[in-house]
């Protein structure tokens, strides 16, 4: 699947889909993993090796199993492993997804909701590769169509109400950035 094909994808699956109505989440703390990783980190080094797709990272990762499992359910597992690909990923960790309202994730990974997920995945997907040393505060497009708000204040990065608790994983098809929210299209 090309990049242009993705696009088109998410472009018909966003524009057809109807808003999905989600409360604002509160904030959520990450994992020891993710800090034992900055912590060893310089600015600008991934923790892991840039041969790996972003499915790829999320799919061998013990905190991306609700995001692997709503890529998967939006049919875009394929997309995210695409090499021509060049993306920025704002991941939500499972206990982003855990404080989604009680039974809210459910419904999203229901086949006729695909839309609706499809949407909210591309909301955490920005065009181009973006690494954190790139970060300016400001509207970021997003592939959902909206625009995220990204705050930055000193080594403090937040994107609409997310925190960036670890930056710049490099992927053979773009960064991923974890955040410790669900954003949510308004």
């Amino acid at each position: 699947m090309t990049p242009n094909t993705l696009r088109i994808a998410l472009g018909i699956l966003l524009f057809a889909a109807a808003p999905a109505a989600i409360a604002v989440l509160p904030q959520q703390a990450i994992s020891d993993t993710y800090s034992a990783q900055a912590e060893q980190l310089a600015p600008g080094e991934s923790p892991v090796a840039a041969e790996q797709s972003i499915a790829e990272i999320a799919a061998s990762d013990e905190n991306f199993e609700i995001l692997t499992a709503a890529i998967e359910a939006a049919g875009l597992t394929e997309a995210f492993s695409d090499d021509d690909l060049a993306v920025t990923v704002f991941a939500p960790t499972d206990d982003a997804f855990a404080a989604l309202p009680e039974g809210t994730l459910d419904e999203l990974l229901l086949a006729e909701n695909r839309g609706q997920l499809v949407q909210l995945l591309g909301y955490h997907v920005v065009d181009g590769e973006v690494l954190s040393t790139d970060l300016a505060a400001g509207e970021v497009d997003t592939m959902a169509g909206a625009s995220v708000m990204v705050s930055v204040d000193g080594d403090m990065v937040t994107v609409n109400d997310a925190n960036v608790v670890v930056a710049d994983i490099k992927a053979s098809n773009g960064v991923i950035h974890v955040i410790d929210a669900v954003l949510l299209p308004i």
